[in-house]
């Protein structure tokens, strides 16, 4: 396995910059990631990731996601709502300073931020 890359203290773009971010797919709305530091491998099942994700006000995954790996989400702005039906209404909403830490296999979703959020996420194998 490959280990992340060295990367030293670097500057971020704020949340409401256009340029760094890159489209993540979705149901409706937008979400944008920036990749921190990656080696992340779903087919090898090894690495990491390390990303901020922001998400538009309105933006929408609409079914429960399952993945093979570990994951930890930290609300760092915003609100993201989640266990939402299809079409984005009730489920349980959590603001700034909440954290998720999920194992591989758990089910989780779906999502919706009527707000709009940003969120820092950690994804890796064991």
């Amino acid at each position: 396995m490959t280990a992340k890359r060295h990367r030293e203290f670097f500057a971020i773009r704020p949340a409401d910059a256009s340029t760094d971010w890159s489209p993540v797919a979705c149901s409706a709305g937008r979400i944008d990631e920036i990749i921190l530091a990656d080696n992340l491998d779903t087919a090898a099942g090894t690495g990491s990731r390390t990303r901020l994700a922001r998400w538009s006000a309105g933006a929408l995954i609409d079914r429960p996601v399952v993945h093979d790996f570990h994951e930890e989400v930290f609300i760092v702005e915003g609100e993201l709502v989640v266990g939402c039906d299809a079409e984005g209404e009730g489920g349980e909403a959590f603001g700034p300073y909440t954290f998720a830490c999920r194992p591989p296999g758990a089910v989780h979703g779906p999502f919706v931020s009527r707000t709009g959020c940003v969120m820092f996420e950690i994804q890796y194998y064991e």
